[in-house]
């Protein structure tokens, strides 16, 4: 099917835009559209495989939520695509639609955020009890890059030799992207002082 055949099957008013890459149709759908849009690839292309849901942090634009669905054994594939706001990032759950979207988007909720209404419990499932936080927003801090040194290669311009007669000098160690300062992360001496004295 083409990618205009695809998108005519969904439905022309559910369907934003349409793109295909590598033989896969991506359809980006408004998020009032979302169930409406999955059952239309169920329904109407035969899509009755689910594959997988995930988001996307993309920053200041939301979270993006796509889903893999095809139909079995040779007819489309498809990525659903929509975009919820970043404040209040709520779209409706699809497990109406795909029973084995439940386990996806409890873990999405986890690790986004993103609150899926309809859902029959968004528990927690892979962080331990009383975890703050969401580790997949690219603003969350990984805690571990600060505890142990990094294990990526070199920085441009270091070796093994140092500097020495003729070498340049070696540079600044940079932190590795999400470490903080270790001047403001972790608890202060004064607060620890505070804590143990109490």
């Amino acid at each position: 099917m083409t990618p205009e055949e695809i998108r005519a099957g969904v439905g022309e008013e559910l369907v934003l835009a349409v793109s295909d890459a590598y033989g896969l149709v991506t359809l980006d759908v408004a998020p009032e559209h979302w169930v409406d849009a999955l059952t239309a690839a169920r329904d109407r292309l035969g899509c009755t495989f689910f594959d997988w849901l995930t988001g996307v942090d993309e920053l200041a634009d939301g979270f993006g939520v796509v889903a893999h669905v095809c139909a079995i054994p040779r007819g489309p594939r498809l990525l659903l695509r929509t975009r919820v706001p970043r404040e209040g990032a709520v779209l409706a759950s699809a497990t109406g639609v795909y029973a084995g979207a439940r386990w996806h988007e409890r873990e999405t909720h986890e690790m986004f955020g993103i609150d899926f209404t309809g859902h029959p419990g968004l528990d927690p499932l892979l962080l331990p009890d009383g975890f703050e936080g969401h580790p997949l927003r690219k603003e969350f801090v990984l805690a571990a890059r600060v505890a142990k040194p990094w294990p990526g290669a070199k920085e441009p311009g270091e070796s093994d030799h140092g500097g020495g007669p003729g070498r340049s000098p070696g540079r600044r160690r940079t932190l590795p992207p999400g470490v903080p300062d270790p001047a403001t992360w972790g608890p202060h001496k004064e607060e620890a002082a505070a804590e143990a004295a109490a």
